[in-house]
């Protein structure tokens, strides 16, 4: 049992559905409009939650800034835009997902915003599973049109009972749960946003930045689990493009 604990914390799998890349397109043409736009400044407008989890907006919002600022982007300090967007009555981020955006970009001094929309995060411990489905749009401050768009179902599976019978089972069974109850919300939002924004165009402070056309861009619509420790998953995330269209 110690040896596949062991392994189960050690060794993050990572599965997806449909993994075939017969059908990506390179970024260059996926992105077209994310090219043409040339941004550097990203604003991260407050997630949009759709789930019965009244603190997922909070600790989702806290965990996006990263993986853009690793893309190569300025990222508007999320806690200070945060504050302002509060002050001026914009917390709700849902009536300006099709509302004129220029206002904000010059506001903020940001090319793009970021829009996420929460659409599931369910705990569920008697089978040690935490499902999160979210949707990424990225729109230009200046046209308003959508020049990224994803939206992935990311389940993480912390099952450490698979494979045991009698006490062994119930033992890994109670485990399990234990693990999904402390799981840390702010690390599953980032592996969700690790997958999910991986693909992003380099922006330009990126050494990518003008190289990565011909990459290929993820699906807009995808299925991931992940099987292993919370922290493991943080870790394999970072792996996740390389394994899944083989160009980096």
């Amino acid at each position: 049992m110690k040896k596949t604990l062991f392994l189960l914390g050690l060794v993050g799998v990572i599965l997806f559905s449909g993994c075939s890349t017969a059908k990506l397109l390179p970024k260059s043409e996926a992105y077209k409009s994310f090219y043409a736009e040339k941004p550097v400044a990203i604003l991260i407008m407050p997630p949009i939650n759709r789930t019965t989890n009244v603190e997922a907006k909070e600790f989702f919002h806290t965990t996006l800034n990263i993986p853009l600022s690793n893309a190569g982007y300025y990222v508007i300090p999320p806690f200070l835009s945060m504050e302002i967007l509060k002050r001026e009555s914009a917390y709700d981020a849902e009536l300006f997902l099709d509302a004129p955006l220029a206002k904000f970009g010059e506001v903020f001094g940001a090319d793009l915003a970021l829009f996420t929309v929460i659409n599931k995060w369910e705990k569920a411990s008697v089978v040690a599973t935490i499902t999160v489905e979210v949707e990424y749009i990225i729109k230009s401050m200046r046209t308003n049109e959508i020049v990224y768009q994803r939206r992935g179902r990311i389940t993480v599976n912390a099952n450490t009972y698979y494979g045991q019978s009698g006490l062994a089972a119930l033992a890994g069974m109670v485990a399990s749960a234990i693990q999904t109850a402390v799981t840390d919300h702010a690390i599953v939002g980032a592996a969700c946003n690790n997958i999910t924004l991986q693909d992003l165009p380099a922006g330009p402070y990126s050494p990518l930045n003008g190289k990565d056309g011909s990459q290929l861009a993820g699906k807009k619509t995808f299925t991931v689990e992940v099987n292993g420790s919370a922290k493991q998953v943080a870790k394999e995330t970072a792996k996740w493009y390389s394994r899944y269209t083989g160009s980096r």
